[in-house]
Order: C-alpha cells, then sequence, then structure tokens
C-alpha cells in the first residue's frame, strides 16, 4: 500500500507579524478574560462584582464621608448600591484622550481609572486594583448610575458589556429623602459571562460579606435589602464595638475562656500606619487570627499578622515568667501553645498596601510588621498587666495545651511507628487503587462495611481507592490532636491520606487529589460528611484550599420510564423531571442508603466520572469558615438551628 502524503506542518511563527497583534480596546480585555479581573466566572466570580461596587462606598467610609451602604437584590435579578458619599465627580475629565468626558463617565469606562492613585481623595483605600466598578460596567448587560452632588442629580446608563447610552446628564434635585450626596450604581450581570453556574445572588454570600464589612468600620450602617420573590428581607448591620463586637461574634458559638476582649489601637501618622486590634480566648483548640487590611481579608496572613504572632508569644511569655507562673526550668511556651482558642481580629490601615497575588491573600509591606510588633508589645502587656485574672487564665491555658502538644507528639510517633512495623503501612481495609499517581487517584470514604463492598465493586480499580468507615468519626471540633490520634478512624484517614496531620501537613505528599465523601442521602449521612468536613478543614486544611476535598451526590430517588430506571439526585430534580414528564404515573422511590444499590447503579449514578455529579469542598474567607465549623460543630445548639433553617434555601453547593 502506498503512503499517502502529508502537507508538510506549518511553522505558527514563521510568518508572525502585526497582522497577528490584537488591540483589545475599553473593557473588551475584561469579556475577553473576565477570570483575570474577578477570580472565576462562577458564583465566586459573580458576587465579586457587587464586592467591587461595595468597596468603593466603604473607601467613602474609611475616608469620613460615608455613614450609609444599602445593598438590594431587586426582583429582576440586578443589584443596586447605594451610598451616602461624596458621590463620584461629575466634572470634565482634564485632559488626555479621555479630555471632555465626565470622571463619572471615565471612571466606568475606562480600566485602571479612579481616585485611589493619585491626588488627596484617599488616604487609605481598599479598591486599589484600578479596574473596580468599571469591569462590572463590562461584565453587566445594563448598569445605570446615580450620583448626587451639589444639589443636583445626575444620571448615566450604559448597556451592553459597558456602552455608554448618551452622556452623563442632569435629572433633577437630589430627592429629599435624606441623602445630600451620594452614588448608586445598578448592575444587571450578563448570562452569556456567567453561564457555568447562572446570575442568581445567594443571600447568605451577600449578608455574611457585608457584616464583616461593617464589624471593619465601627458605627458604619449597612442595610441589606432582598426584594426577590419568596425572599423577601431587610437587615441592618451596625456595630458601635466595631472588631470588639466582631470577636464576641465568632465567638458566640464557643465557649469563652472570659467575657473581657483584649482591644487597642495605634497610629503612625509620619508612615500613614493604623492598627486595630480585638483579642479574646476561648475554650477550644483551634487559633483563629484574622488579618484584614484595608478592609480586604488577608486570608493568607503576612506582616502585619507576622508582627502580631511574634509580639503575642513574648508578651505571654515574658508576663509567665515575670508573675513565677512559668517556672526557670521549664521551657518557653511555643507560640501554638498560646495561640490554642485565640480569636483575634488583626486590622490594619496603610497608604500603599502590597498585596501578595491576584487575590489579596497576602500582606507584603515589612514596615507593618514592625508597627504591629512594637504596639502589641506595648498594649498588650499593659493589658494584661491591668487584667491579671484573665492573663493567668491565658498562660494556664497555654501551658496545658503545651502539655498536650507533647502528648500529641508522643501519639504521633507511635502513629508513625505502628506503620513501620507494619510493612507498608496502608490499614487493612483500604482497598487501594493501583495508579501512584496523586493527580488522577481518588480516594471514596464510604460510610459502612456493606456499602464499602459495593463501592469497591463499582470502582475503577486503576484510579479509585476505597476506604469504608464504621460509623460517625470523632468530633475534632472538640478533641485535642492527641486524643484525635488514638482513634481507629482518624488513623485510617491520616494512613491512607499519606500527609501527615495538623501543622505537620505537607499536602505536596497526599496521595490522593481527589477525596470524596461517600455517605447516604440521610440525616445521618449529613452528619458523617459533616464530621469529615471538620476533619479535613481543622487537620488538612490545605487539602481544602487546594480544592481537593468533594462530596458525592448519590441519588435521592428512582423511578421508572418503560423498562429503564432512572435516578433523581434530589427533591429539586424530582420537581424539574415531573414538570418536564407531567404524564408519569409510576411512583418514585426514596432510597434510604447506599446499601440499597446494587454495584452496577452505584458505578453510573454516583461514581463514573463520566455520569457522577460531586460538589467540591471550598473556602471563601477563613473567618466565615472558622465561625460555621464552630456553629455546625461545637456545643451551641440553638445557633446550630438558626444557621441550618437560616441558610437551607440557598444551598446549591456547599462553599465553607
Amino acid at each position: 500500500m502506498a503512503a499517502s502524503k502529508k502537507a508538510p506542518a506549518k511553522n505558527p511563527s514563521a510568518d508572525y507579524g502585526a497582522k497577528d497583534i490584537q488591540v483589545l480596546e475599553g473593557l473588551d480585555p475584561v469579556r475577553k478574560r473576565p477570570g483575570m479581573y474577578i477570580g472565576s466566572t462562577g458564583l465566586a466570580g459573580l458576587h465579586h462584582l457587587i464586592w467591587e461596587v461595595v468597596d468603593n462606598s466603604i473607601d467613602e467610609a474609611m475616608a469620613g464621608f460615608c455613614t450609609k451602604i444599602i445593598v438590594t437584590l431587586t426582583p429582576d435579578g440586578a443589584c443596586k448600591v447605594e451610598d451616602n458619599g461624596r458621590g463620584i465627580p461629575v466634572d470634565p475629565y482634564p485632559s488626555g484622550p479621555h479630555k471632555g468626558k465626565s470622571a463619572a463617565e471615565v471612571v466606568l469606562t475606562v480600566l485602571h481609572a479612579g481616585g485611589k492613585f493619585g491626588g488627596e481623595g484617599y488616604k487609605v483605600s481598599g479598591g486599589l486594583h484600578g479596574v473596580g466598578v468599571s469591569v462590572v460596567n463590562a461584565l453587566s448587560t445594563r448598569v445605570v448610575l446615580e450620583i448626587d452632588r451639589d444639589g443636583n442629580r445626575y444620571g448615566m446608563e450604559f448597556q451592553d458589556g459597558g456602552k455608554p447610552k448618551g452622556k452623563l446628564s442632569k435629572t433633577g434635585s437630589t430627592p429629599g429623602r435624606g441623602r445630600k450626596t451620594g452614588t448608586t450604581v445598578t448592575f444587571w450581570p450578563d448570562p452569556t459571562i456567567f453561564a457555568a453556574e447562572g446570575i442568581e445572588f445567594v443571600a447568605r454570600t451577600v449578608m455574611e460579606r457585608l457584616q464583616t464589612m461593617a464589624f471593619l468600620n465601627k458605627g458604619l450602617e449597612v442595610v441589606f435589602v432582598d426584594e426577590r420573590k419568596g425572599r423577601e428581607q431587610e437587615v441592618t448591620f451596625q456595630y458601635k464595638g466595631g472588631i470588639v463586637d466582631f470577636v464576641k461574634h465568632l465567638n458566640q458559638s464557643k465557649e469563652s475562656l472570659f467575657n473581657k476582649v483584649a482591644h487597642y489601637e495605634d497610629e503612625d501618622e509620619d508612615e500613614g500606619q493604623q492598627l486595630d486590634v480585638a483579642i479574646q480566648w476561648n475554650t477550644g483548640y483551634y487559633e483563629g487570627i484574622h488579618g484584614y487590611a484595608n478592609g480586604i481579608s488577608t486570608a493568607e496572613g503576612g506582616m502585619h499578622v507576622e508582627g502580631f504572632k511574634t509580639a503575642l508569644t513574648s508578651v505571654v511569655n515574658k508576663y509567665a515568667r515575670d508573675k513565677g507562673l512559668l517556672k526557670e526550668k521549664d521551657d518557653n511556651l511555643l507560640g501554638e501553645d498560646i495561640r490554642e482558642g485565640i480569636t483575634a481580629i488583626v486590622a490594619v490601615k496603610l497608604r500603599e498596601p502590597q498585596f501578595e497575588g491576584q487575590t489579596k491573600a497576602k500582606l507584603g509591606n515589612v514596615p507593618m510588621r514592625s508597627f504591629v510588633q512594637k504596639s502589641t508589645n506595648r498594649f498588650l502587656a499593659e493589658w494584661m498587666d491591668e487584667n491579671p485574672t484573665e492573663a493567668n487564665r491565658v498562660v494556664k491555658k497555654a501551658v496545658a495545651a503545651a502539655q498536650a502538644r507533647l502528648a500529641a507528639k508522643n501519639a504521633r510517633n507511635a502513629v508513625r511507628r505502628k506503620t513501620a512495623l507494619s510493612g507498608a503501612g496502608m490499614p487493612d481495609k483500604l482497598k487501594d487503587c493501583s495508579s501512584s499517581v496523586a493527580e488522577e487517584s481518588e480516594l471514596f470514604i464510604v460510610e459502612g462495611d456493606s456499602a464499602g463492598g459495593t463501592a469497591v465493586d463499582a470502582r475503577d480499580p486503576r484510579t479509585q481507592a476505597i476506604l469504608p468507615i464504621r460509623g460517625k468519626i470523632l468530633n475534632v471540633e472538640r478533641a485535642r490532636l492527641d486524643k484525635m490520634l488514638k482513634n481507629n478512624e482518624v488513623q485510617a484517614l491520616i494512613t491512607a491520606i499519606g500527609g501527615g496531620v495538623g501543622d505537620e501537613f505537607d499536602v505536596s505528599k497526599a496521595r490522593y487529589h481527589k477525596i470524596i465523601a461517600l455517605a447516604d442521602a440521610d440525616v445521618d449521612g449529613s452528619h458523617i460528611r459533616t464530621l469529615l468536613l471538620t476533619f479535613f478543614y481543622r487537620q488538612m486544611k490545605p487539602m481544602v484550599e487546594n480544592g481537593y476535598v468533594y462530596i458525592a451526590q448519590p441519588p435521592l430517588y428512582s423511578t421508572e420510564i418503560g423498562k429503564e430506571k432512572i435516578y433523581l439526585k434530589d427533591d429539586g430534580t424530582k420537581a424539574k423531571f415531573l414538570k418536564d414528564n407531567p404524564n408519569h404515573k409510576k411512583e418514585f422511590q426514596r432510597l434510604k442508603g447506599l446499601g440499597e444499590m446494587d454495584w452496577e447503579e452505584l458505578r453510573s449514578t454516583t461514581m463514573d466520572a463520566s455520569t457522577r455529579t460531586l460538589l467540591q469542598v471550598t473556602v471563601e474567607e477563613a473567618a466565615l469558615a472558622d465561625d460555621i465549623m464552630s456553629v455546625l460543630m461545637g456545643d451551641d445548639v440553638e445557633s446550630r438551628k438558626k444557621f441550618i433553617t437560616t441558610n437551607a434555601r440557598d444551598v446549591r453547593n456547599l462553599d465553607f
């Protein structure tokens, strides 16, 4: 047979010239690559649009010109953000390519235009991307802008990704509603941009962020209004205590070590640095230090948090030595001992913040570390001297934590010795996969031995491992690491995953990049899932942060169409099925457990990558995640009931 001749492959760079260079004008870059500007085009990105607009209002509040912000979700899918700040400037832009356009139009249609890059508009601000509201305009089908200044109301409208419908014009006098000046931005997100998860805002997500903003800006009134049918509500957040109230709020589902909250503020006017810190300990075992810079959550900490931690360790050890609570022969307490059970807010403001990474997760300004350290050394030492009862309890708790740390070390070593003695060290009940490539390997944690047996038959043995667990694992929210490591189910999890546990956990050594909780769709199954998620969040947090933890979605109902069995995930899916099949007469079977399915059914509905549905567990904001875990798994039953009833209607995907 004659070999067919193939045309030689054209070298893509051979004819590369000016014609290949694409210039994106105006807001086109945002529509072309939205993820670069808002992180994603899923629900997180959708809500980021609100944050961009609200951050402008918050900047006005931090500058001392805004006392009230109202965020409204309207019945037609828009979000309206109103403030009583100074109002975006309306005078003509003085120079350059945008000369003659109103400053408001420039702000809404030009990337990197705003009042935070120079001039005297703002001393500090959170919205430092310089893209803020223009990105919102780019990713919306319609934006309506209203500005009140000098007794006049001005209006302008944009459509189809930021195209102006005429110029900014005076529409009348400022209405007599108590607002003399201010800005209102109403936007309708573009469904073609957010097609993956839709354009429906989640009330809880919005309220949590607004509440945090109210805590961080003492006295600011932040109102949330939901006008959507069946979800109508209005909530006002205003905290005269600021971050002191924030700490009390975060500790309300825990048992406080004492009632007082240590609070101090400091300012270095020459360097343009301000500090606001509130601290309270609880009887729990987890550290909750939450950093903010210019109102932005720095989930990965940074220089301000480093300075605080260093000073905290030094101050508590010095106090313990001076008061004889630590003997000469005793080792110093470690930072982790002192921080056990702490809830602290470290909020700083500064002129030119340097954030590491696109998401502003870490503050990089080195001078801030020494400023926070010096202030904490001084003010916290004074507070401990003035509050000896509380200070003594802090030291005693830290001493107990140090003893538990040593016990945990011994328990960890015992686990390691046991692992070393048992050859490969994998738990007997683990049915491992043959692949050793973590990126393609999945570990299903299955409730019960019988369901585990079915899952073993249903799996792809090359990439899917099965670990059955018996009943409910230990609630790690209420147990120290030493007790946890004696629990057989927890030991099996740690050994199977392979990255260690707690502070020593190394995500790069994890043997699987998908850990999937597979439990029944009933109350007991839900409890087991929550216990597992608590374990991963508290003891293997990088697994959650890297998006390696998932929840399987076994179906809740089955029915038949002809001879074919159909599985339906939940009540919502069942309702849609009935709407699409109004003449369906067959009964619906409610599936009580995984054990009711044979292995073929389990594979096709829950385990086969081409047909299953998985929920990825993510950490959106550390302080909120910490609070939710404490509410769900702590001792406060009323808080748990309130959380579940309030949020039940908003659950579409699981975000901590």
